[in-house]
């Protein structure tokens, strides 16, 4: 019997146009003769439709063009449920998996983790507290620091702190850190929000762009060195994927060179030696595992001139667009588009 999947789009986030992209990608891919399909949309105000219509309409918002094609829908938290009610007609409809194609905030970030472990659905993915841990990159990187995993020299502080000491934060980052200094929302992903700051007028302007994203702001050392790419799989016993290098089109790899540009360039296998991908291999599934990631996780380094391989952030659900490194990666090392969504899926529901 076939399993019943729901697929969950959109978002009430800064990626969730990136998402309705990857999700159309998933829903095309994931095997048809195992699985049955429910998606189910997610507006940037927060409504939820289960969606009748074909993947080829989910970009641009082009699912919500068509009301005939929307039912007002949402996840039961009754675990007797096991799934999603209809709203319009009362119907409680039993789900088997549930693969979150979401992006960032109210998604990526243990939040829609959080309604799944109530609600008693199997999941794609990093549980609660990993999604959480690996969305915030100040948690992130003071998880790294305390098991030992190289990354770059950081220092991070939020809004409140920063109206009321703006000067001494700023000289003391510039201080710890050296220019440049990048500078992130802590919990934005897809490089939204982030600058790179070569002085210290541009490093206030820097976290005042990057308050606009979140409360709390990552300030980080600029780093010379390689862009490396490693898609993990797993629960007990990740795999890593092959190593994919990233040559930005832009200054450093922005949300307009991953998603709009389309002129970056990606080399797999990344231009290293033998040995040194395999080191990048292992650090991948050093930082997974220290992090607490299951199911998937795209694992992001920098790899400098001396050798030293520096984390750059976990991406707990990476891009499943047509140009994203995650199913690239796989499938160059010989895992197809279909059978790395049937292990994803066959991976959340072993639990």
């Amino acid at each position: 019997m076939k399993k019943k999947v729901l697929v969950l789009f959109g978002g009430v986030s800064s990626e969730h146009d990136v998402s309705l992209n990857s999700a159309s990608s998933v829903m095309k891919n994931i095997p048809a003769e195992k699985y049955d399909l429910i998606p189910m949309g997610i507006t940037k105000d927060g409504r939820c439709f289960v969606f009748n219509g074909t993947p080829d309409l989910l970009p641009e918002s082009g699912w919500l063009a068509d009301e005939a094609l929307l039912e007002p829908a949402v996840i039961s938290c009754d675990r007797s449920h096991h799934g999603i009610i209809r709203l319009s007609s009362g119907k409680v409809e039993y789900i088997d998996v549930v693969f979150p194609v979401l992006h960032g905030k109210n998604g990526e970030d243990g939040t829609m983790q959080g309604l799944l472990e109530i609600s008693g659905i199997p999941y794609v993915g990093c549980n609660t507290a990993a999604s959480a841990i690996c969305m915030d990159k100040a948690f992130t990187n003071a998880m790294a620091d305390f098991h030992g995993i190289p990354q770059a020299k950081w220092t991070a502080f939020d809004k409140y702190a920063y109206s009321g000491n703006k000067t001494t934060l700023l000289e003391g980052a510039a201080k710890k850190l050296g220019f440049p200094i990048f500078v992130k929302p802590a919990n934005a992903g897809s490089s939204v929000g982030i600058s790179k700051a070569k002085n210290l007028e541009e490093l206030e302007t820097a976290c005042e762009k990057a308050f606009e994203h979140d409360v709390k702001v990552v300030l980080e050392e600029g780093v010379v060195g390689m862009e490396v790419e490693c898609a993990v799989m797993g629960n007990s016993d990740p795999v890593a994927s092959v190593i994919g290098e990233v040559v930005p089109c832009n200054e450093f790899y922005d949300y307009d060179a991953k998603y709009l540009a389309n002129e970056s360039e990606l080399h797999i296998p990344a231009r290293l030696s033998d040995d040194m991908l395999k080191a990048v291999q292992d650090a991948a599934i050093n930082a997974y595992r220290a992090l607490g990631c299951s199911g998937f996780t795209r694992v992001d380094f920098f790899v400098c001139d001396n050798g030293d391989i520096l984390l750059n952030e976990p991406n707990t659900i990476p891009g499943f667009t047509s140009i994203s490194m995650y199913p690239k990666l796989f499938a160059a090392s010989g895992v197809s588009y279909p059978e790395l969504l049937d292990r994803l899926l066959q991976l959340a529901m072993e639990g």
